[in-house]
């Protein structure tokens, strides 16, 4: 039988959660009224170490990795707890994103390395595949690492990289064969991919601040690798194969994108319903009594729930490892329904508040960059509805 109780452990990931972010919350709002970056970067290692500590980073990483595999599930709620007292950080996406890759495809040694640290808060990690011409078209990248002896030598661009000033270390995709090469050959488009793991304070890697909305504490930095001298031993999977290693990070990328998503709308709507209970406007009526107020947020109420679970189903389907195809369709099913969701009920949230909802301190505006960001990354809606029109539905491919 289908039984959607949630477990005693779930419960208590998520009163843990909502309570370390209600503590945060104030802090928080401090931070974004005084729109000062280092304080915003301050703020993040703090809550980054107080998650550790609290044993929330540990979900997906194994107890003799310091973690404590309760699953990909339990960070999911973890996250739309967090976002759901308005504090979230995309730097959770990335780093466990790369934690993902690390478990199922990684050797013992970059496990030993890398997830130890992340579990106890005192990690963060970066995830660098997009370049100025490269993309959702991931074949396409240019980034190049050649094999010299015990080391790759590793040149190129990468951009729109989050957080890539408080990580310390990226997972890196680079190419071992060029694009043409693997034509050449008559090779899978995706073969000649090979991802490392990268320490950002390595020798000839430079990088410079994007100026851009929508992200807390965690901006956005164009990558420049310069003859970066990295360890073959820093090979995350097999040299050529890293297309297979991808998708171990970009299922679990999506899924979280999407649980932030859903703690967002969650928190646009409770703001939205207590201001909708207290403002009267006509005679000794709250505005909430209204059905041009009460009506959209009651379908945000109906719609959120329908995303939460579809969100659910997706962390569900990778802690039972089903195939990385299998879980990318509710991944990117999760995460258009979730995105979309919360520009919604961000929407709406700011047509209840009326003028209020434009001034910083209610604490309302600023969602619309996070949510208006979230439709776009990790995968613009268009690409989740290509995905699904040709692996879901079976129809011909348009690009």
């Amino acid at each position: 039988m289908i039984d959607f109780t949630l477990t005693e452990e779930h419960k208590m990931v998520k009163k843990a959660s909502s309570d370390f972010a209600k503590r945060l919350a104030p802090q928080r709002d401090k931070i974004l009224l005084s729109k000062d970056h280092r304080q915003a970067t301050d703020f993040l290692k703090e809550a980054w170490k107080g998650m550790g500590e609290l044993g929330l980073l540990g979900c997906i990483i194994p107890e003799k990795y310091g973690g404590n595999n309760t699953g990909l599930m339990t960070m999911v709620m973890m996250t739309e707890e967090m976002s759901a007292q308005g504090v979230g950080t995309p730097i959770i996406v990335t780093t466990m994103m790369d934690v993902a890759c690390l478990l199922r495809c990684a050797s013992e040694g970059l496990k030993q390395k890398y997830l130890p640290p992340v579990a106890a808060g005192d990690m963060r990690l970066a995830f660098a595949l997009t370049e100025p011409d490269a993309g959702s078209n991931a074949v396409k990248i240019k980034t190049e690492a050649k094999k010299d002896g015990n080391i790759y030598r590793i040149t190129g661009q990468k951009i729109f990289i989050t957080g890539a000033d408080v990580a310390d270390a990226m997972l890196l995709v680079t190419r071992t064969t060029s694009y043409e090469d693997t034509a050449k050959q008559g090779k899978p488009r995706f073969y000649g991919l090979t991802l490392f793991m990268v320490d950002m304070k390595s020798k000839g890697i430079t990088m410079s601040k994007i100026p851009i909305h929508g992200f807390e504490g965690a901006q956005q930095y164009v990558i420049y690798l310069d003859n970066v001298e990295v360890p073959a031993s820093q090979l995350v999977g097999q040299e050529n194969m890293g297309g297979i290693a991808l998708f171990n990070s970009l299922n679990p990328e999506r899924i979280i994108a999407a649980a932030d998503a859903v703690g967002i709308s969650e928190y646009a709507l409770h703001r939205a319903v207590d201001y909708a209970k207290q403002r009267k406007v006509f005679k000794d009526t709250p505005i909430g009594a209204y059905q041009a107020i009460q009506h959209p947020l009651a379908e945000s109420r109906i719609e959120l729930e329908a995303a939460r679970l579809l969100t659910y189903k997706a962390a569900w389907a990778w802690d039972q490892g089903l195939p990385p195809p299998e879980v990318g369709k509710w991944a990117n099913m999760a995460k258009i329904t979730a995105s979309d969701m919360a520009l919604k009920c961000v929407d709406r949230a700011i047509e209840t508040l009326g003028g209020y909802a434009f001034s910083e301190e209610y604490g309302i505006i600023h969602l619309w960059d996070m949510a208006r960001i979230l439709k776009t990354i990790p995968v613009s809606r268009e690409n989740v509805l290509n995905f699904v029109g040709e692996h879901v539905l079976g129809l011909p491919k348009s690009y």
